[in-house]
């Protein structure tokens, strides 16, 4: 039990391509980031099915950049640090990691840590409760009861996600749904409508918030969305 897609983000350039080489014989489609910064500023940030993060980082610190991920996904996320503190296991999985392993580490024992923290989130599967758009109150409920208030934007994307039932939105008609122009530079409008919206949901609740984006295409919303 292997994710399909994974970011391994480490400095240390000869670990990551032989951990990465490893991975990839096993099927693992992997991409590699030896700045947490450039992981940030990718396309489809939020979109690995795992990840595999070193402490140590330039740009971001590692137990920082775990805390961002967690804000945007639920996917796994594996610490794998030569990093010497007291503190530094509690401080990882405090901020959301599933699992540390300290270098020196044989990948084998990666594969292993990813295997059952891949196996756990199976056993437990995806939220039962689904996030709830109630049009009337201009309000997103999360599936931990806490209440989001929408601007008219953001109610035009949900609705665009509520008819694409799990599937990507493209930009093309997200833009078309608020009434803006599809060319030029109108994606930097979509982007700070779905910024600003990712940033009221993540005030409201600790759930990750699900709009995530999809490389090359547009926007998906990961979670169950119905209408109330």
């Amino acid at each position: 039990m292997l994710p399909k897609t994974l970011a391994l983000i480490d400095d240390d350039a000869e670990f990551s391509e032989f951990l990465a080489l490893h991975l990839r014989g096993l099927g693992v489609a992997v991409e590699v980031f030896g700045d947490s910064n450039d992981l940030l500023a990718h396309s489809d940030a939020y979109g690995y099915g795992f990840y595999v993060v070193d402490l140590m980082l330039p740009g971001i610190d590692g137990v920082d950049l775990i805390k961002v991920l967690r804000k945007r996904t639920e996917a796994g996320v594996l610490v794998v640090s030569g990093r010497l503190a007291g503190d530094v296991f509690s401080e990882a999985l405090g901020a959301g990691a599933d699992m540390y392993l300290a270098k020196p580490v044989q990948f084998e024992q990666v594969v292993l840590a990813i295997r059952a923290v891949q196996r756990r989130a199976a056993a437990v599967g995806p939220a039962a409760a689904p996030w709830k758009l109630d049009r009337r109150a201009r309000q997103l409920q999360a599936p931990d009861g806490a209440l989001v208030d929408l601007s008219e934007s953001d109610l035009a994307l949900l609705e665009c996600f509520l008819h694409a039932e799990g599937e990507p939105v493209t930009r093309e008609a997200l833009l078309l749904r608020l009434g803006r122009e599809t060319a030029g530079d109108a994606s930097d409008g979509l982007n700070a409508v779905i910024y600003r919206l990712r940033r009221r949901i993540e005030r409201a609740t600790p759930v990750a918030a699900p709009l995530q984006s999809k490389s090359r295409v547009g926007y998906v919303f990961r979670g169950p969305l119905k209408s109330v």
